[in-house]
C-alpha cells in the first residue's frame, strides 16, 4: 500500500492562535467533500477514562459528517454509547493493586494480540490513536506494517519527558491531533505530520461566561482539591487541610470546600479527615469536580489536568505538588519543564503560583493564598487566565479529528485528491 507520508508531502501545519478558529476551521467546517460517500472503517483505541470521553466525542463527530461510518476498537461505555463496536472494554486494560501487576501484564498482552488480529480481518482505512503511549505506540507499528494509516490525537508528552517517542512517532504514525499550541514548533522541528485541533477539554462543557472571583458579598470561597490519585491524597491532603487552619484563623470570613474525587479510596481520605473534624470551616464536596470550580474564588489544586480545568473557569488557583524524594529527584533529571502547570506552560509564563515538593508546606501553602487575597490579586489572576482557552484555539477538537481523519483517507485512496494544506480542505467545503 501507498505510504501517506510519500502521497502528501509538506504536512499540514495549523495557523496559531487567534487567527485558528478563523481561518483555519471556520464554522462551515461540518461539510465535507461531496465525493467522500463510501462508508468508511475507522478503528479508534482509548485505553483510559479520560481517552474514553474524549474518543466519545470524536466517534459523535464521525457520525455527523458520515452517518454509515463503521467505528470499531477499544474504548469504555462513553464510546459505546456514542455508537462505537467495543471489541474491548478499556476495563480490560486495567488491574488494581500492586501485586496484580503480572496477570495486568498478560491481560494488557492478550488485548494487544487481539487487536492485531482484529486489524488484519477488518482493514480499517485509519486508525486513531488516543493518548494511552505504551500501548498505542506498540500498536502503530503494527498498523504501519500491515499499510493502515495511522491518526495520532493526544499524542504522548514528549514535550515534558521521553522524546525518544518522535522517532518511534515519525516512524509509524502518519499524522498526529496536537492539543497544546507549544507542541507545533516541536512537531515541526522533527518534520512529523501535525494539525493542531485545539483541547478536548474545551468540546465537554461551557466554560463561560465565568464567576468572577472576590466580588460578591458574602464569604470568600477556597477550593481544595487533593488530588485524583491516593498517592496524592496521601501527600497533599494533610498539608492542605492545616493550610486552611490558618487562614481562616486570618480570614474568618473564609470557607472551604473539599473536592473529595470518586477515584480515590474514601475510607483513606476520611481517615486523615478525621483528625481535623473538630473544625466546621470546610465542606466535602464528591465527584465531579465542576461542583467546586464553579463556586470558588481561589483554588488551591494538585498539578494535573484540574489546574488546566480551572484556568478554563478562569478561577485564579496556586498548584501545589509532592512526591517521594526519589521520585523528585528523578522527575528534575528526566523532565524539561520551567513550569508545572498546564495553564503556565500554555502561556509561557507564571500566571498560577507553584509551589513543589518541600515548598508545598502549609505555610507556604496558606502564605500565598493569603498574600493572594490581601493584595486583592484574585481579579488580576482572573483577567490573565482569559488568554488560555483562546490559546487553545477554541471548542471543536473532535469536530476537527473526524475532519483530518476522514480527509486523510480520501486522500489515501485518491492520489489526485492528495492535500497538501488543510485550506484546501476548507475550499473542497465550498464547492
Amino acid at each position: 500500500m501507498r505510504n501517506f507520508h510519500e502521497e502528501n508531502s509538506g504536512p499540514y501545519t495549523a495557523v496559531l492562535p487567534g487567527n485558528f478558529s478563523q481561518k483555519i476551521f471556520p464554522k462551515n467546517i461540518n461539510c465535507i467533500p461531496g465525493h467522500m460517500n463510501n462508508a468508511k472503517k475507522v478503528m479508534i483505541i482509548a485505553g483510559e477514562p479520560s481517552g474514553d470521553l474524549h474518543g466519545a466525542n470524536v466517534v459523535k463527530a464521525l457520525k455527523e459528517r458520515q452517518p454509515d461510518v463503521r467505528i470499531s476498537g477499544i474504548g469504555g461505555d462513553a464510546m459505546a454509547r456514542a455508537g462505537m463496536d467495543l471489541k474491548f472494554h478499556i476495563r480490560d486494560l486495567s488491574v488494581m493493586g500492586v501485586t496484580e501487576v503480572l496477570l495486568k501484564m498478560r491481560r494488557i498482552a492478550g488485548v494487544f494480540r487481539g487487536m492485531e488480529r482484529h486489524l488484519a480481518q477488518w482493514e480499517p482505512d485509519v486508525l486513531i490513536l488516543i493518548d494511552y503511549p505504551g500501548f498505542n505506540l506498540k500498536m502503530a507499528g503494527v498498523a504501519k506494517a500491515m499499510g493502515i494509516l495511522v491518526l495520532y490525537y493526544i499524542s504522548p508528552k514528549v514535550w515534558a519527558w521521553k522524546l525518544s517517542r518522535l522517532k518511534k512517532i515519525k516512524k509509524n504514525v502518519d499524522h498526529v491531533a496536537l492539543i497544546f499550541p507549544f507542541e507545533v514548533p516541536l512537531y515541526k522541528r522533527w518534520k512529523i505530520a501535525h494539525t493542531f485541533v485545539g483541547h478536548p477539554l474545551l468540546d465537554c462543557r461551557d466554560y463561560g461566561p465565568s464567576h468572577v472571583p472576590g466580588t460578591g458579598d458574602g464569604d470568600l470561597v477556597i477550593g481544595l482539591l487533593p488530588g485524583s490519585r491516593n498517592s496524592e491524597i496521601d501527600m497533599l491532603l494533610e498539608p492542605l487541610l492545616k493550610a486552611s487552619l490558618k487562614i481562616a484563623h486570618l480570614k474568618p470570613r473564609v470557607r472551604f470546600l473539599l473536592s473529595r474525587a470518586d477515584s480515590v479510596d474514601k475510607k483513606r481520605f476520611d481517615l486523615i479527615l478525621t483528625r481535623y473534624s473538630t473544625h466546621h470551616h470546610f465542606q466535602v464536596i464528591s465527584g465531579d469536580v465542576t461542583k467546586v470550580l464553579t463556586r470558588a474564588d481561589l483554588i488551591i489544586a494538585a498539578s494535573g489536568t484540574v489546574t488546566l480545568e480551572a484556568a478554563l473557569f478562569r478561577v485564579p488557583t496556586i498548584i501545589v505538588y509532592k512526591m517521594s524524594r526519589l521520585s523528585y529527584a528523578l522527575a528534575r533529571l528526566f523532565v524539561r519543564l520551567r513550569h508545572a502547570g498546564l495553564a503556565n506552560i500554555i502561556a509561557g509564563k507564571e500566571i498560577m503560583p507553584e509551589l513543589l515538593q518541600d515548598d508545598a508546606s502549609p505555610d507556604k501553602i496558606s502564605d500565598t493564598a493569603l498574600h493572594l487575597l490581601e493584595e486583592n490579586l484574585l481579579l488580576t489572576m482572573h483577567r490573565q487566565l482569559e488568554i488560555i482557552p483562546i490559546m487553545l484555539g477554541g471548542s471543536g477538537a473532535s469536530r476537527r479529528v473526524a475532519a483530518l481523519a476522514l480527509e486523510m483517507v480520501e486522500s489515501f485512496a485518491k492520489p489526485d485528491y492528495c492535500v497538501k494544506s488543510l485550506d484546501m480542505v476548507i475550499d473542497n467545503c465550498h464547492k
